[in-house]
């Protein structure tokens, strides 16, 4: 749990009497402000008449506690006063959660390639919303067994389901593993279980504040696993009736779902030209239902338009970012592109393929640990398009819970349209951005979003040589009190081989805040980015520092330009 900020206050609420003139006389009321001001040696002033007739009197911005102190006696002191009390500060009340490893969820909270997703947490959950993950079904996990919901294997061919039979209602996972290389055609490759339905599940809906595990984006939904993928992928044919089925849809032959998903995930595809009629009636009627449908863009470094369905009309089609905000290096592109979120990446674009060599960067959820049939529950992290899909679908979740008359386009169009771009690159088109939680469910519920402060900038470049030590400063001034919780910091550093680098934000005390570590195998150029750091224990006038250390030889830079944003 974080501590509350400690505002000092800076204004007092006084209640008159009902028989006192001051309870209804403004001019009154300023009179004996301008009294009480005279005794205490404080200047006092009448700010406005609250709703419910008290009178709100400013102290200013330099009144220590002892001063409001001995103006909140002067009043007490008056027999025409009822009472006096502080204005006080208030704070929403979305808590960190408890899940043990939810420090390795930077997709959730992190500034820079994060989605921006705990602020919303105070407005919304999930609560009343199913999402159906139409995936490798369910592997048995404690950290989702209470917000999962009756599901459905539509998996036709025994063989590939590996359960002995055609479609169940058992939507257990079974596993996908293949033994030898070609069994599953000319290309393929021996591979262990992958339990991805378990993993994208978790994503969208672990059991939050729980004290283990992970925390679910939307926390308070539930997930209903569909299976259609199992020995050797999924049909088109199979993977179209789950759709129908799972948005409430009949399919023969199959009973009717009893939870009906507002939202479905398909993070699978496979190489079409063009979007299968199969596909697009199923999405179709689903949407015309009122399902929003979610879709993983694919993970060939391709163009989007030759995967399928993120090729079909009526979806969101997602793209994968790293967390440093760029465009996955594997993720698929495109005009198709509608939106981008976390996909991470397990490793570098030129690491060994099958390595996993910065698990750090992955997207860390629920797993199994089975190599071929499940046995204990786990966690890890995976990268992918297939993990970046289930942040849309969770957020299309809490936009649902948050307003229930919200149509699927309505739903597509506000995460959109409240998306932030990439802090950076994306070559090929990511769609509008990465996705902003808090901002989009803002959006639909009407908060208004407190406008943004002054904006304080130094542009004056300055050179990064190799291992050295520069900064920048801005002065601050005109500000009352201290720097925000939430103080946004903008830099702009131009610099070959950016992992040479080492950012900090030095406040006008001397406190050092690190807004960026160096990394040896962070070979991209350039550190564009908005960092966000809790200085709410600083005074904000004075000067502030952009520090940056080079400490490797060979690549050099500039300060371009930063800001502080109050």
């Amino acid at each position: 749990m974080r501590a509350l900020p400690s505002a000092p206050v800076e204004k007092v609420i006084v209640t008159y009497k009902s028989q006192a003139t001051e309870a209804g006389s403004n001019t009154a009321a300023k009179s004996d402000t301008a009294e009480k001001a005279a005794k205490t040696g404080e200047k006092l002033s009448f700010e406005r008449r609250l709703a419910g007739g008290g009178a709100l009197v400013d102290l200013g911005d330099s009144a220590t506690k002892q001063d409001v102190t001995e103006v909140m006696d002067a009043f007490r002191a008056d027999p025409s006063v009822a009472s006096v009390e502080p204005d006080i500060r208030a704070y929403a009340m979305a808590a960190t959660p408890n899940d043990t490893d939810y420090a390795k969820q930077w997709d959730l909270f992190e500034p820079t390639g994060g989605m921006n997703v705990p602020a919303a947490w105070d407005k919304t959950t999930g609560s009343g919303v199913t999402v159906a993950v139409i995936d490798t079904g369910y592997a048995a996990h404690s950290d989702l067994a209470s917000n999962i919901v009756s599901g459905y294997d539509f998996i036709s061919t025994s063989a590939d389901a590996r359960d002995g039979n055609g479609r169940d209602a058992d939507p257990k996972d079974e596993g996908d593993w293949n033994a030898t290389d070609g069994e599953c055609g000319t290309g393929s490759r021996a591979s262990n279980s992958s339990w991805h339905g378990t993993h994208v599940a978790g994503t969208i809906g672990a059991v939050t504040n729980n004290t283990k595990g992970i925390a679910g984006i939307a926390y308070n939904a539930k997930i209903q696993p569909v299976r259609v993928l199992g020995k050797c992928g999924g049909s088109s044919a199979d993977i179209a009736d789950a759709i129908t089925w799972a948005s409430g849809g009949s399919v023969p032959g199959v009973p009717a779902n009893a939870n009906p998903a507002k939202v479905i995930n398909l993070s699978l595809g496979g190489a079409s030209a063009s979007c299968p009629s199969v596909y697009q009636t199923a999405i179709n009627g689903a949407v015309s239902r009122g399902t929003t449908v979610v879709v993983a863009a694919g993970n060939s470094n391709a163009n989007a338009s030759g995967f399928t369905p993120a090729n079909c009309s009526n979806v969101i089609n997602v793209a994968s970012t790293s967390r440093e905000g760029n465009r996955s290096y594997y993720s698929n592109f495109g005009t198709i592109i509608d939106v981008a979120a976390p996909g991470g990446e397990t490793r570098r674009a030129t690491d060994t393929p099958g390595t996993v060599t910065t698990p750090e960067n992955g997207i860390y959820s629920t797993l199994n640990s089975g190599t071929t049939t499940q046995s204990a529950e786990n966690y890890k992290p995976y990268q992918g398009t297939s993990m970046a899909a289930p942040h849309i679908a969770g957020l299309a979740a809490l936009l649902k819970s948050a307003k229930s008359t919200l149509t699927p386009a309505e739903i597509e169009s506000a995460i959109k349209t409240n998306a932030r771009p990439l802090p950076g690159t994306c070559t090929g088109g990511c769609g509008t951005g990465i996705a902003d939680t808090a901002k989009t469910v803002d959006a639909v519920t009407g908060t208004t979003t407190p406008p943004t402060g002054t904006v304080f900038t130094n542009a004056d470049n300055v050179t990064i040589s190799d291992n050295t030590t520069v900064s920048s400063s801005i002065a601050v001034t005109g500000r009352t009190g201290n720097a925000p919780a939430a103080l946004k910091v903008g830099v702009d550093i131009k610099h070959t081989w950016r992992g040479d680098l080492v950012i900090d934000l030095v406040a006008p005390d001397g406190t050092v805040r690190n807004l960026k570590a160096s990394s040896s195998s962070d070979s991209a150029d350039n550190v564009v980015a908005t960092y966000t750091v809790d200085a709410s224990s600083e005074v904000a006038n004075g000067t502030w520092k952009l520090q940056v250390r080079d400490v490797a030889s060979g690549d050099t830079g500039y300060i371009d330009s930063w800001n502080l944003t109050f």
